[in-house]
This record gives C-alpha cells, structure tokens and sequence, in this order.
C-alpha cells in the first residue's frame, strides 16, 4: 500500500520512524515534507499535500491511506479535511483507529505526537492500515452525505440551517 506522509515541527521525528517501519513493513511511502527541522513551519501545505495525493491515488485505484502529525495532531486533521475527498480522522487510541476505518471509511489519519510514543504511534497506525471498511449501509449513506455536501452544500431529504448573511463592518 502507499502512505502518504507529512507533518509539523512536533511530529517530524515520529515521522521518520513511522517511514522506517512502514518501509519495514512492505509499504511505499511518499514524504510530504518537511525534511527539515524549522521550529516555526507551518504545516497546512504539508498536509493539504499528503492529503491530496492519497484522495488522488484513491481516485485512480492505488491502494492509499494517509498519516499526518502535529502537536496535537488537531490543526494536521483540520488541514486535511480542507481537501475535498478526503475523510481525516484524529486517532488517539486502538477504538478510534478501527473505527476510523471500518464505521468512517478515513482515508488520512492525524495522531498527536505529544501525546503517545513512537510506539504507540505505530500501532495506530498498522491497526489504521489493517482495518478495512465494513462497507455496511447505514456507515457508506453517511459518508456520502457528508460528500453531498462537501460538493453541494446541501444533504437530500435533511434540511440544513440557512447561512446568515454576512456581515457588513462599520466603516
């Protein structure tokens, strides 16, 4: 399978052994950056590539999942789930790594890497990767809802609140 990778200053390390173990493990993996250590980065473009490149890879038929790591793994989420196609889903324990997969279908995972080991991490990860969608009805009408909107911002048959209008500043 291929993994994309990326993630921030916080995760960098974790994401280095990640690939080893991935690599290890039989995967191809493509690193989004960054290379580098820059305490400052700013990692929505790392992200909003890995991202990119596993829906696109979904798309065509290759086998694909995507990592990313932060801090908190909160923004990297947050930065993934801005891709169209793309179902990120924050991983904090073995319950919501296979639940990501199997209820969610999530195509990228976002893990904390101040909060959990590498070892940990890894785990997360293989149970993400092992884990495939149970592709019953009621989880695959959700996602396409959630993709419904994601393209028409609207839900068939579910009525939304009506946006406000914007707002106009004093000048």
């Amino acid at each position: 399978m291929r993994i994309h990778i990326a993630t921030d200053h916080a995760g960098l390390e974790f994401s280095r052994e990640l690939q080893d173990h991935l690599r290890a493990a039989g995967h191809e993996v493509v690193d989004h950056g960054p290379r580098s250590f820059d305490p400052v980065d700013d990692y929505p473009s790392f992200c909003i590539d890995a991202a990119i490149a596993t829906v696109a890879d979904r798309t065509a038929g290759v086998e694909a999942l995507g990592v990313v790591f932060g801090g908190s793994g909160n923004g990297e989420q947050m930065a993934a789930n801005k891709v169209r196609g793309a179902r990120a889903a924050l991983v904090w324990s073995d319950a919501t790594a296979v639940l990501a997969r199997e209820h969610n279908d999530a195509n990228v995972i976002s893990i904390g890497a101040r909060q959990h080991t590498v070892e940990e991490a890894k785990r997360l990860v293989d149970l993400f990767i092992a884990t495939p969608f149970s592709r019953e009805e009621r989880h695959e009408r959700r996602i396409a809802q959630l993709a419904e909107y994601e393209t028409t911002g609207a839900i068939a048959g579910h009525p939304l609140i009506a946006p406000s209008a914007p707002s106009s500043s004093p000048s």
